[in-house]
């Protein structure tokens, strides 16, 4: 082939590859579901469920391991303490949370990057927790803080994240009692979008606030929510002293906390869908209720974790029917409560970003989407059940969260779109392709996949012969290239790092 021939071929790639990005870092708003929500649970069975789990909350209850103050907020409250176990009256939960609100804004250092989380909003967040990384350059090895930054700078490039999400992977190369400081500055100084607080301990969620303090107000974090964050219920039917710290922290200082069972359906819960939603209700209501009690009016998200298990090997296993059953469940039961509802994401237990990643994550991501979802964490990077951060697997979910942001606007209906100048040029027989009207719209008309091949089989060969995974390889590392940071005030950046290094200097390192 000619070098001419190649530059064209270059040139008109480059220039697709510009229109499929955006530009760098591009504010494009959450979704507001223009789509119905899809029930799969019937009023009958809803009313049969929260009644199961009023039985479950008065016969048997929950555990609050290790936090007297908690136990003793529950009794004030009128809650039967028995010992750490508390049962609750029929219809306590429910009245407790009528404080709670519908929908809030969490904002962003950029007020352009705000989210709206409740309602007909959905809000991507990227992938949460794993201790490993990996690319197809290097493999699977253990994260750093460099990785972490990387996935916060992608989840900043990307223009179909909303959100720069928490741990997106553990920098297991800083101490455990210090590498959050590190986490939180790196949402606050590589990106703008907004982000969430550390909760492995009760003090490192008062350093969390700490910092929102320095980079918003004090004032302004006390009025507004700034920060939203997972508390898992340890499950089944238990909240840790850990989680429970944290919780606290934060619900007194109005930032938004996700409560959130964590289940493995099998293993954590029954093997039913039915059973398991039961139980996923009374957790959430419970932490959630708890939040209430602390600060009426506090943000609070209800969540649901919800996958099964393999009955053969006993692994987790993703993209499932009946995990799509107990999201679209569990979402009914948070709209009941009148609460916004975290679930979803881009899941997957294969150990490479390969047809059943992309299968399991594109069955998960859908159901994300259909069910109402408010806030949707590990949507992008997921691999391994979770163990694992994949920078490949990163910009292919997030190709695929552009999709969703199209499919849930609907079809427009309007002049326009009705095309009937388009019909009338054209008439019986021609093509549509130097129409006025395509000519108008062609640019904007479909989604552009910045992964998928769509060219000849030819071209395939000329370019390299390169799946779906390689693709993304060159993908995530131009955007990383490419990277350039927004603006932070110096002044909040020297007072933050100042608070870090006194913080850190103020007690020994630790890898507990």
């Amino acid at each position: 082939m000619s070098d001419a021939a190649t530059s064209g071929r270059r040139g008109r790639s480059a220039r697709r590859e510009r229109r499929q990005a955006g530009p760098a870092g591009q504010a494009v708003p959450y979704i507001s579901r223009k789509l119905p929500v899809y029930d799969v649970l019937s009023e009958e069975g809803v009313e049969k469920i929260e009644a199961n789990a009023d039985r479950i909350l008065a016969e048997i209850g929950l555990e609050f391991r290790e936090d007297p103050e908690v136990l003793s907020i529950w009794k004030k409250a009128g809650a039967e303490v028995d010992g750490e176990r508390v049962r609750f009256p029929k219809g306590m939960l429910r009245e407790i949370l009528k404080t709670a609100p519908s929908q809030f804004t969490q904002h962003a250092r950029n007020s352009a990057r705000n989210v709206e989380i409740g309602g007909n909003n959905l809000v991507f967040a990227p992938v949460y927790g794993p201790p490993f990384v990996t690319d197809l350059d290097q493999g699977r090895r253990y994260g750093t803080i460099e990785d972490f930054r990387n996935f916060v700078k992608l989840a900043y490039m990307s223009p179909w994240m909303h959100h720069s999400g928490g741990t997106v992977c553990e920098p297991v190369d800083l101490p455990v009692n210090k590498r959050h400081f590190d986490m939180v500055y790196s949402h606050i100084k590589y990106s703008d979008k907004p982000f969430m607080g550390s909760v492995t301990a009760p003090e490192r969620a008062e350093d969390s606030v700490k910092m929102a303090q320095i980079a918003f107000g004090e004032d302004f974090v006390d009025r507004n929510c700034v920060m939203i964050q997972l508390i898992n219920a340890n499950s089944p039917l238990v909240f840790d002293a850990t989680m429970l710290g944290a919780l606290k922290v934060y619900a007194r200082n109005n930032q938004a906390c996700i409560v959130s069972p964590f289940i493995l359906a099998g293993a954590m819960s029954p093997v039913t869908v039915a059973g398991t939603l039961s139980q996923v209700l009374c957790e959430a209501m419970a932490g959630c209720a708890l939040t209430q009690l602390i600060r009426p009016g506090a943000p609070v998200v209800f969540g649901a974790f919800v996958s099964s298990i393999s009955m053969q090997s006993g692994a987790p296993t993703f993209g499932s029917p009946e995990g799509s059953l107990l999201l679209n469940g569990a979402a009914k039961l948070a709209r009941r409560l009148n609460l916004p509802f975290r679930s979803g994401g881009s899941f997957t237990a294969s150990k490479l970003p390969d047809a059943q990643s992309a299968q399991e994550s594109a069955q998960t991501i859908l159901a994300t989407l259909q069910s109402g979802v408010n806030f949707a964490l590990h949507s992008a990077g997921w691999l391994e059940g979770g163990l694992c951060s994949s920078y490949e697997k990163f910009v292919m979910d997030a190709d695929q969260l552009g999709m969703m942001h199209v499919l849930a606007k609907g079809i427009d209906v309007t002049d326009e779109t009705l095309a009937m100048d388009a019909l009338q040029e054209v008439g019986p027989g021609g093509h549509f392709l130097g129409a006025a009207h395509t000519q108008r719209n062609f640019e904007s008309a479909f989604y552009r996949s910045a992964i998928a091949d769509n060219n000849s089989y030819e071209q395939w060969l000329a370019d390299g012969e390169l799946d779906a995974a390689w693709r993304a390889n060159s993908k995530w590392k131009e955007m990383l290239r490419s990277y350039t940071g927004p603006e932070l005030d110096p002044a909040i950046d020297e007072a933050l790092l100042a608070y870090i290094a006194e913080r850190k200097a103020s007690f020994p390192d630790s890898n507990v």
